[in-house]
């Protein structure tokens, strides 16, 4: 392009935008559900190799997942002091443990005797003990023991503790950053915050976690949950009352991204226009929305209302009833859009009243021909009542059905049908680049800028890093 040619505007789906929807809802909307940020990062196609050659996942394993804040668990997982669970990460594992004084700390999981992993899973420790030659360490981390002391004149117990991550926790999230340098968590999770304050995180507990295995990238895992307009051809039941192709998308900061569906409101594909009551009827039968609403098809709109004030109104009672909260101030889009941020490179929750969505994806050990994804189902703690246990992990294989296993865990059937239906498409996207004759994929401007600034964020990890050990070579694998 030359000095005097000019990008076009980045354009919007020709039909009724999100901040229209908003504006006929029964309640004020909060301000951070407005149109924020959306920059132009341009056009330019991205190497498959990206996701493909090996040689991109260990620049990853170097320098992204060494530096960057993750999530490694909830806090009432490990809520007793000696708790500890195990996070894994592209080859490395950290053991993050509950403290005597109610902090937490992570450890790499590493014998500093002959580097033996010192825990494979979680549970209740009194000390860290390897069970290779019995050497021990305190729950601080501090060194405790050697059964032949005699033989390691060079040790010396304060400089023998177990080597740390630095933690921190917001929400009820426990973050890890294994970078001793890496600046506060507050630094990334920016605008998130403050965007969340009302939805008090930190009173959820985890009422459902399934952790499934997929034939894909990592990358292809995660960009198949950064945009919506894939609806249409993998989601056909969920456009009776789901408005896809019109979705908000903004880039808050170069960590943080968001985007917003309204619920209620049919996409612009049906062929034609539905009643409200079709678009109720529309929802329950896809019963993908993981709520509480069991009335089913008896549900009829008022003459007067719309399907979406309707149902908004519904999920405040519902939710009411079952943690004796009052919702009336929340807005319709806190209580039927999905309104998902992501927090780079890995993570996403979803922002709004009801029963919380939270995503994690990572590699799968060293192999980038595979990952994990994290699904939680966060609900509010019931006022006055004890924190429920977190409900227990259930791992489903890289070759097992989402539509098989999910309701097992307690998912909605139609959920369950909507997750299946992502991981039918990964695989093949993993083996369809593979094939690729031009070698690159291409990007939407605007309703997939959260993906193409994604993959900026991991070449400028990547160069920082290499800048940093003084290697030499591109920051990026095409």
């Amino acid at each position: 392009m030359s000095s005097v040619e000019k990008a076009p505007p980045i354009r919007r789906h020709p039909v009724l935008t999100y901040e229209q929807i908003l504006e006929r809802d029964s309640r004020p909307v909060p301000p951070h559900l407005r149109e924020a940020r959306v920059p132009d990062i341009g056009t330019d196609p991205i190497a498959v190799s990206r996701y493909v050659d090996p040689a991109f996942a260990r620049l990853e394993e170097l320098h992204l997942w060494t530096r960057i804040w993750q999530m490694a668990c909830r806090e009432e997982e490990i809520p007793e002091p000696g708790d500890m669970t195990v996070y894994h990460i592209a080859g490395r594992s950290l053991l993050i443990v509950r403290q005597q004084d109610g902090s937490i700390r992570a450890f790499h999981n590493s014998c500093l005797h002959r580097g033996r992993v010192l825990a494979t899973a979680a549970g209740h420790k009194r000390d860290i003990r390897c069970p290779f030659h019995g050497i021990t360490w305190n729950i601080d981390g501090s060194f405790k023991h050697n059964p032949i002391e005699w033989d390691f004149p060079q040790w010396r117990c304060e400089s023998m503790s177990l080597p740390q991550a630095k933690v921190e926790t917001w929400g009820g999230f426990v973050f890890i950053n294994m970078d001793g340098n890496a600046a506060p968590l507050d630094s990334v999770l920016g605008p998130i915050k403050e965007h969340f304050a009302r939805y008090q995180l930190a009173e959820t507990y985890i009422a459902l976690h399934v952790r499934k295995k997929v034939r894909c990238n990592w990358k292809v895992t995660a960009e198949a949950f950064m945009e919506s307009h894939h609806t249409v051809a993998t989601h056909p039941q969920l456009l009776g009352y789901l408005a896809d192709v019109n979705s908000q998308y903004d880039a808050l900061s170069d960590h943080v991204t968001r985007q917003f569906s309204a619920g209620m409101v049919p996409s612009s594909f049906v062929e034609r226009e539905l009643t409200e009551n079709e678009i109720v009827q529309a929802m329950l039968k896809a019963d993908s929305r993981g709520a509480d609403v069991s009335a089913g098809a008896a549900m009829e709109v008022p003459d007067g209302k719309t399907a979406r004030v309707f149902m908004a109104e519904l999920n405040r009672q519902v939710l009411s009833k079952a943690d004796g909260i009052d919702y009336s101030a929340g807005s319709d889009a806190e209580m039927v859009d999905a309104l998902l941020y992501n927090l780079f490179p890995n993570i996403s929750f979803w922002a709004g009243y009801g029963p919380k969505l939270f995503y994690r994806w990572r590699p799968n050990g060293k192999d980038h021909d595979s990952a994990i994804m994290d699904i939680y189902f966060l609900k509010r703690v019931p006022q006055g009542a004890a924190r429920p246990k977190p409900a227990e992990v259930i791992d489903i294989g890289i070759d097992d059905s989402m539509l098989e296993h999910g309701p097992k865990a307690g998912m909605s059937k139609g959920l369950s049908m909507v997750f299946e239906q992502d991981m039918r498409n990964l695989p093949l996207v993993q083996e369809g680049m593979k094939s690729s004759a031009t070698g690159v994929v291409h990007f939407g401007r605007y309703t997939e800028m959260r993906i193409r600034l994604m993959h900026q964020m991991i070449d400028r990890y990547i160069a920082a890093g290499l800048a940093d050990s003084g290697a030499s070579g591109r920051g990026s694998a095409g």
